[in-house]
């Protein structure tokens, strides 16, 4: 694999971008916002995916700048992918109207629309070398399963919830229960499409793999 500086600075600059929003947002919510706490900012699945994207960004810009891509990386990107495809869906279908600690506008848009599109174009412009088969892409799903534990046994100790429809007192048990699994179903689907889509990389012959004639 050849070094592709283009590519590197694309996901560098996106990576600087998310760091900044986050950044930027949680000092004007400790600043400005009276009971504001770091405890709840980080406890949004935006916040944590968004992390775990800026981050792969910025691994993945390094080792493109190098001319590598090794497998471990392809599955983190792969995970990445499917976590702000979910926070980017998830908001536009259910929270868009919804106070969720991200008052200032160009960090929503940043948070919720521009990084997980960034993330689905990285995945497709340079799809994985070696298929990614549906099951191994369901390790994938142990970070929101574990998120949803997470936030369903912190929230009666802080008495707080990230989301509505994670809330059972005002919700009830049985509405956040059918929300978790129609969340998990779609999980499900976009890790199974990313999986899926490493299929489009090997359908072309790799020019390294193609035989030249003497």
């Amino acid at each position: 694999m050849t070094a592709n500086r283009g590519l590197a600075l694309f996901r560098f600059w996106f990576a600087l971008l998310g760091f900044v929003a986050v950044l930027f947002q949680f000092l004007h919510l400790v600043q400005n916002v009276p009971g504001a706490s770091a405890g709840n900012y980080f406890s949004y699945f935006t916040i944590e995916s968004n992390i775990i994207a800026f981050v792969t960004l910025g691994i993945a810009g390094w080792y493109a700048w190098q001319g590598a891509s090794p497998r471990w990386l392809e599955l983190l990107r792969g995970a990445a992918t499917v976590y702000m495809t979910i926070t980017g869906i998830t908001y536009s279908l259910l929270l868009s109207d919804i106070d969720v600690n991200t008052p200032i506008p160009w960090v929503n848009v940043v948070l919720h629309y521009t990084v997980p599109t960034v993330m689905v174009i990285d995945w497709l412009v340079d799809l994985p070398r070696e298929r990614i088969p549906v099951r191994t892409s369901l390790v994938w799903l142990a970070f929101p399963l574990l998120y949803l534990v997470y936030s369903l046994l912190r929230g009666p100790l802080v008495g707080w919830y990230p989301y509505p429809f994670l809330d059972p007192r005002s919700s009830g048990f049985g509405t956040v229960a059918v929300m978790s699994l129609l969340i998990a179903v779609g999980a499900f689907a976009f890790a199974a499409v990313a999986a899926l889509s490493t299929r489009l990389q090997n359908s072309v012959p790799h020019p390294a793999s193609v035989p030249v004639e003497q």
